[in-house]
């Protein structure tokens, strides 16, 4: 069962920290397109939905607390990462009174991966059409990374379906069309599909400036390189490229300043990612992923929001800096 930890994989790890790359070079078992064979910390189950046509499964985790408050928080994971990365954060929420429902989105992790284009809009419907499944009226909106871009579109599309929205390290905060030239899909799939594990790591630290040991990073690894082996490999590989292209083509930061629900950005002070940023004119490069300030500007300008950043912490705030995330997200949310 594999869970994130910060504290005690830093206590654990640290002694190694070179572990983690001997990792990478040696032979790996594949996992399906579907994250068979890679563990979850919680019960997974499987939600059919229609998607332009295509059945689709939707998987997610559904988590009870002990001591119920009679409220739900839903979890918006990121691109790059499987939705077990949520697990302290589930367990936070949960031992808080919160059920904590944990949705792969359609393209990503334990869900299928569609034939068609990833939308924003059919994401939010996906991820309404969970809710209703589950009979939860209204529930709290946690973001991370791509999940802030979802979770914009959810409180713009479904205003009375979200309570709070927080949104942790959002990307999304600039219209990234500003700066890139448009990319071709198959340009994409190919610059993917070359490269490494190693390379792959390098990617993260740098993008997201995380401050984890190496081995806190390798289950992102494993995650996405093991399905090389699959022979669905092909199909995964588009789907994941496809959610770059959503990224670039369906920019939600024209409709941030309109959200009305109570809303908090939760941001790393070092965390500068900008997807797209490589293919940008040089010039351009250094405007762009300033999201910490554009953050504080956003919430200046909403009517009820506000912007906290946490110092010496890069994108993955919830596991770099897991007590003051504690803190600022029960405190928004009334505990």
């Amino acid at each position: 069962m594999i869970r994130f930890l910060p504290a005690a994989l830093a206590a654990a790890l640290l002694a190694a920290p070179l572990a983690a790359y001997a990792a990478d070079t040696t032979p790996r078992e594949p996992y399906g397109i579907a994250l068979e064979g890679f563990a979850y910390p919680y019960p997974v189950h499987l939600l059919p939905v229609v998607n332009d046509g295509e059945q689709l499964s939707m998987a997610y985790m559904d988590v009870a607390p002990q001591q119920p408050n009679g409220r739900t928080v839903v979890l918006l994971h990121g691109r790059n990462f499987p939705s077990s990365y949520w697990a302290p954060v589930i367990k936070m929420l949960s031992e808080a009174g919160f059920r904590v429902v944990v949705p792969d989105q359609i393209g990503f992790g334990k869900s299928s991966k569609p034939q068609g284009e990833l939308h924003f809009d059919t994401l939010a419907r996906n991820t309404i059409a969970l809710l209703d499944h589950l009979k939860i009226d209204k529930a709290e909106v946690v973001a991370h990374s791509l999940g802030g871009m979802l979770g914009v579109r959810i409180a713009r599309a479904y205003p009375d379906r979200v309570a709070h929205l927080i949104l942790t390290a959002p990307i999304g905060l600039e219209d990234y069309r500003l700066y890139v030239p448009p990319t071709p899909t198959e340009k994409m799939i190919e610059s993917e599909d070359k490269l490494t594990a190693e390379g792959y790591r390098k990617q993260l630290q740098t993008n997201y400036a995380i401050k984890l040991p190496p081995d806190a990073i390798t289950p992102f690894i494993d995650a996405r390189f093991n399905i090389k082996g699959s022979p669905d490999y092909p199909r995964w590989l588009r789907a994941f490229v496809s959610s770059g292209q959503m990224i670039y083509r369906e920019p939600v930061a024209h409709e941030v300043v309109l959200i009305t629900e109570p809303t908090l950005f939760i941001m790393g002070a070092d965390d500068h990612n900008a997807p797209g940023r490589p293919n940008a004119p040089e010039a351009l490069r250094a405007k762009m992923g300033q999201n910490a300030e554009l953050a504080k500007a956003f919430a200046a300008k909403m009517p009820n929001a506000r912007a906290e950043v946490i110092p010496d912490t890069g994108h993955l705030v919830f596991l770099e800096a897991p007590e003051k995330y504690r803190e600022l997200v029960l405190g928004f949310l009334g505990r």
